[in-house]
C-alpha cells in the first residue's frame, strides 16, 4: 500500500506507526533516508513532525490545568503581563484557549518570517512583535498561525518553571518511554534521521524535480512545530491519546476531562454537505480544537493534524471510538500524497473497500498542478516597465520593520544589494523590477523571492513595502506584513 504511493509520487522514504484495538502495534519503514543513498528508512528513523507538535503543547498545558496551576480560560496577561496585541481590548480578552485555536484575528501565517527560513529571533521578540500585527476580527473566524503557539510555550515556561523542551521531554516523553523524541530541532542527536526533499521548480512552472534541501526552521519553533521522533518513538503517544490520558504502564498523564476538552472544537474551519461517492473524505464540519483538527469520516469522529516543514511532511490521525490511531511520516515536502495515503490506511483499517485512493490522490495532485499553471500563466516574471527614479546611493541605508527588525540596502558594483539582518539566507542583489521597485535573487533553498517597493518623496526614500514574487508563495513568507522605515544614522542597529 505505502510503496504504491511512494512509487506514484516519488517519495524517497516513509515511516508508518499504527495502533489498532485487536492487533499488535505496527511500525514500518519504507524506502531510503536520502535520495542517491542506500540507507533504508526503518522504525527508528527520526523525522521532524512539524505542526503535529501542537497537540503535544496542548497536552503539556493540560497537565498544568489538572494541577490547578492555570485554566484554559485564564487571561493570558494573568501569566504574561507583558503580552500585547494591537487592540488593547483583545489583549485583555485573550485567553490561554485563544492562543491555541487560531481565532485571534491575526493574519494567516503572521510572523512566520521570524521562524522561516532560520533566523536569530528569540521568543521574547516574538512576544513583542504581536502588538504590531493588524487584527481582522477577534474570535471571528479561522486563520492558522504559529506565533501564538510560541507564546503558549512562553506561558508554559512562566507557569511551570520549565522551558518547553525540558517540560515536554520530562513530563511527556519520559513517562511514555518516547526515548528518541526531542522537543526542538537543536536537540536532535540521532544519526538515523531522514533527509529533506523538496521540488524546487522555477516560478514559471511551480513544480520541479525532487532535490535534497537543508532544514530551514529556527530553533525557537519548538512549541509550534519542533518535535523530532521516529515511528517507533511516537507509538506511545498514539496509545495514550486513544486511552484518553491513561498510560499502559499504569497511572495517567492527564484526566479524561482534559482529554474531552482537547478534542472539543472551538473554531469552525469549514462546513458543507458532507461526503459524495467521488469524495468520501468530505466532512460535514471541520473544526479546530486544542492542537487537533476535528471532523467526520465515514460516519465516525476523526481527529487529525498535519505537519509540513521544508522537505518533510507528516500526518497523525485518530478514530477514538474505533481504537485506531496512526502517524505517517515522509521525507518529501509534498503533503498531498501523505494525506491520500492517510485515507487509504483508514479504509484498510476500517475494512472498507471499493475506493481507489491512489487514483483520487493522483487526480487531486494533477488538479492542483493545473491550478498552479493557470495562476502562473498570467504572471509575467519579467521586470515591469519603469525603473529607479533616484541614483543608487539614495536607496542605500538601514531600514527597520517594527516586528521583524532591520534590512540593509548597500551598493554592489554598479547596483544594489539587500541583507535581511535577522535571516542569513535573505541576502541578494537587487534587480530593478518596475518603478522604484526591485526583486531579489535569494538562494533556491531560501524558499521565496521578494519584491521591494520603495516609497520616494523628492530625492529621499521614506519607506519600503514588500510582497512575494510568486502569487502562490507559501503562507510562511508573509512579506506583505512588513513595512520598513528608514533608520537614522545614529540609531542603534536591530541586529
Amino acid at each position: 500500500m505505502a510503496r504504491r504511493f511512494m512509487r506514484e509520487f516519488e517519495i524517497p522514504g516513509l515511516a508508518l506507526a499504527i495502533v489498532t484495538p485487536d492487533a499488535p502495534s505496527l511500525v514500518q519503514g519504507h524506502g531510503v533516508r536520502m535520495l542517491g543513498e542506500s540507507t533504508s528508512v526503518d522504525g527508528d528513523t527520526v523525522f521532524a513532525i512539524a505542526s503535529n507538535t501542537k497537540a503535544f503543547l496542548c497536552a503539556c498545558l493540560a497537565l498544568l490545568v489538572d494541577e490547578g496551576r492555570l485554566t484554559w480560560d485564564d487571561a493570558v496577561v494573568r501569566h504574561l503581563p507583558e503580552f500585547r496585541m494591537a487592540d488593547p481590548v483583545v489583549t485583555s480578552m485573550m485567553t490561554v484557549r485563544d492562543l491555541l485555536v487560531h481565532r485571534s484575528g491575526l493574519p494567516r501565517g503572521a510572523g512566520d518570517l521570524m521562524q522561516f527560513p532560520r533566523t536569530d529571533h528569540t521568543m521574547a521578540e516574538v512576544l513583542q512583535a504581536l502588538r504590531h500585527f493588524r487584527l481582522t476580527g477577534f474570535r471571528n473566524g479561522y486563520a492558522y498561525d504559529n506565533c501564538l503557539y510560541l507564546v503558549a510555550g512562553v506561558l508554559l515556561e512562566r507557569v511551570s518553571g520549565l522551558a518547553w523542551d525540558d517540560f515536554v521531554e520530562t513530563r511527556i516523553f519520559a513517562p511514555l518511554g518516547m526515548v528518541d523524541a526531542v522537543g526542538s530541532p537543536s536537540r536532535v542527536r540521532a544519526l538515523n534521521r531522514a533527509a529533506r526533499h523538496m521540488r524546487l521548480g522555477p516560478p514559471a512552472l511551480g513544480m520541479g524535480r525532487l532535490e535534497v534541501v537543508p532544514a530551514d526552521e529556527s530553533p525557537l519553533i519548538g512549541p509550534a512545530g519542533g518535535i523530532n521522533v521516529s515511528g517507533r518513538g511516537i507509538l506511545p503517544w498514539l496509545r495514550v491519546q486513544l486511552a484518553r490520558g491513561a498510560m499502559a504502564s499504569g497511572g495517567r498523564l492527564w484526566s479524561e476531562k482534559r482529554a474531552d476538552e482537547m478534542w472539543t472544537p472551538h473554531t469552525i474551519v469549514s462546513s458543507g454537505a458532507g461526503p459524495t461517492p467521488d469524495s468520501p473524505q468530505r466532512s460535514v464540519m471541520q473544526g479546530y480544537a486544542l492542537g487537533w483538527g476535528v471532523s467526520d469520516y465515514r460516519g465516525r469522529r476523526m481527529l487529525t493534524h498535519g505537519g509540513v516543514l521544508a522537505g518533510q511532511s507528516s500526518r497523525t490521525t485518530l478514530l477514538p471510538e474505533e481504537g485506531i490511531a496512526f502517524t505517517v511520516m515522509s521525507n518529501s515536502g509534498d503533503a498531498e500524497p501523505v494525506s491520500g495515503l492517510r485515507y487509504e490506511l483508514l479504509d484498510h483499517l476500517l475494512g472498507v473497500s471499493g475506493f481507489d485512493w491512489l487514483a483520487a490522490t493522483r487526480s487531486t495532485v494533477a488538479a492542483a498542478e493545473h491550478q498552479v499553471r493557470e495562476v502562473l500563466q498570467d504572471v509575467d516574471f519579467r521586470a515591469p516597465e519603469g525603473g529607479p527614479s533616484l541614483v543608487p546611493e539614495c536607496y542605500v541605508g538601514r531600514y527597520r520593520d517594527a516586528w521583524y527588525g532591520d534590512l540593509l540596502v548597500t551598493r554592489k558594483g554598479s547596483g544594489l544589494a539587500v541583507s535581511f539582518t535577522r535571516t542569513p539566507l535573505f541576502k541578494s542583489v537587487l534587480e530593478p523590477f518596475g518603478p522604484d521597485a526591485f526583486r531579489t535573487r535569494f538562494p533556491r533553498s531560501a524558499g521565496e523571492d521578494a519584491v521591494l517597493s520603495f516609497t520616494v518623496q523628492g530625492d529621499a526614500v521614506t519607506g519600503i513595502t514588500l510582497r512575494a514574487l510568486s502569487p502562490i508563495a507559501d503562507l510562511s513568507f508573509d512579506f506583505h506584513d512588513l513595512a520598513f522605515l528608514p533608520v537614522r544614522d545614529d540609531a542603534a542597529p536591530s541586529r
